[in-house]
């Protein structure tokens, strides 16, 4: 079992371009970190992945790379990429040794053992035929989340939540001084004594837009940043959360304090229960903590300004096409498909071309155009299981669409747009 210690989010999972920083740097690096936080660094844990909302909650249980032979991940490896990660974390639990991953990637052996600690500790938890007290504790001050121990055990993150919190489980949270100013910001981790004062007084919490991408950009960011501004014009102080580096919000002196922290329900509770807030306010921050305002609400938290009811009304595609008929609002011939072979179904009563948009989505993300020549829906279905995907017809010269179409490898959503518009 590795040692029980934890990835900090300050330990950014970078991948190290071959050659291109020496071994002395390198222990330069870890000096530094270990500084700051006390703690070594996992350099694949997966508390890291979070704020790339992927769909992926941890580094591994990814099914394409679990049917992929250890010699094709072998090769793909070699080759830099966004999902090298998540390879070399497969390669490394299918039984790849920290010095052949060394050879093929030439990143530093010390992040790789680090990563291979992570895979063994894993695999002995798949062995495990429950999750016990103790092996939940392993895992938290490891650094695996709520969620990925959930899917490992196939049990409910509250759950597990629940079961960390009456072991005396909390994230604690320590400051990282801003160079040159009087401000700091926090990070969590379930290792060490909590090193955090809540803010005095009146105070919301904001949880910001995370990372940006089509349909989810800087307009949240600029609306959480003057969300701040008018609290503090109104004499109320603010706590926001975000984890994009590059935004206003997570300048330290834009709100009274700053959680470096993805938008979790795991981090953004544990912070609302440290902070104990009047309220958190969501509807600033777009696609991101709108989708967790509900699982926030029934928590406990007090949802300030447009209500979870209020938000699904218009996210679920479902209720948005009961209310429009309500309203007598004129939308296209349509219906709600919940698996990909309802889609099919559906669709072809209905007839070419259809768009299929999924629930609680923005911006075209993850949406499909199916013109009837085998483009398949099933990725949009399986990226949002459980709720209603709503298929239009598409009419020429009655209803104009703008529309994002993601394409990518074997179909798989990626930053590629195809951009269409009238039709």
């Amino acid at each position: 079992m590795p040692a029980k210690t934890s990835a900090s989010r300050l330990d950014c999972p970078t991948e190290i371009p071959k050659h291109s920083i020496s071994h002395q740097h390198n222990s330069s690096m870890r000096r530094l970190h270990s500084r700051i936080t006390r703690e070594p660094i996992f350099f694949a844990s997966e508390n890291h992945l979070h704020p790339l909302e992927v769909k992926r909650y941890g580094p591994g249980r990814i099914r394409e790379f679990e049917k992929t032979s250890l010699e094709e991940l072998r090769g793909a490896i070699g080759t830099p990429s966004s999902e090298r990660i998540f390879q070399l974390y497969e390669a490394l639990k299918k039984g790849h040794s920290v010095d052949e991953v060394y050879e093929r990637t030439k990143i530093d052996k010390w992040f790789i053992q680090q990563m291979k600690e992570f895979t063994d500790f894993e695999r002995e938890m798949e062995g495990s035929k429950e999750l016990s007290d103790e092996m939940l504790i392993s895992a938290k001050k490891n650094g695996f989340s709520d969620r990925y121990a959930s899917e490992i055990f196939g049990v409910s993150e509250t759950g597990v939540r629940e079961g960390r919190l009456s072991l005396g489980m909390v994230q604690s949270h320590y400051p990282v001084p801003v160079s040159g100013a009087d401000g700091a910001y926090y990070y969590s981790t379930y290792n060490g004594d909590d090193r955090n004062e809540p803010v005095e007084g009146n105070k919301m919490l904001i949880p910001g837009g995370g990372p940006n991408r089509i349909g989810q950009g800087i307009e949240f960011d600029y609306t959480c940043v003057h969300t701040t501004f008018a609290l503090r014009d109104a004499g109320i102080k603010t706590a926001m959360v975000n984890c994009n580096p590059e935004t206003v919000s997570t300048d330290y002196d834009t709100s009274d304090k700053l959680y470096f922290e993805p938008l979790t329900v795991e981090d953004v509770l544990s912070i609302y229960e440290m902070e104990l807030p009047d309220g958190a306010i969501v509807h600033f921050g777009g696609q991101t903590p709108l989708n967790i305002a509900k699982e926030l609400q029934d928590a406990g938290v007090m949802i300030l300004g447009t209500s979870p009811e209020s938000i699904d009304v218009a996210e679920d595609r479902e209720r948005l096409k009961d209310m429009m008929i309500k309203l007598d609002i004129p939308q296209p011939e349509n219906d709600i498909a919940r698996s990909f072979e309802d889609a099919i179904e559906k669709g072809e009563k209905i007839g070419y071309p259809l768009m299929v948009r999924p629930s609680y989505v923005l911006g075209g993300r993850g949406m499909e155009f199916l013109d009837g020549q085998g483009v398949s829906s099933e990725l949009v279905l399986k990226l949002h299981e459980g709720r209603p995907n709503i298929v239009d017809a598409i009419e020429n010269g009655k209803i104009q669409l703008v529309f994002n179409v993601p394409v990518g490898r074997k179909g798989e959503e990626d930053d590629s747009y195809r951009h269409g518009s009238r039709l």
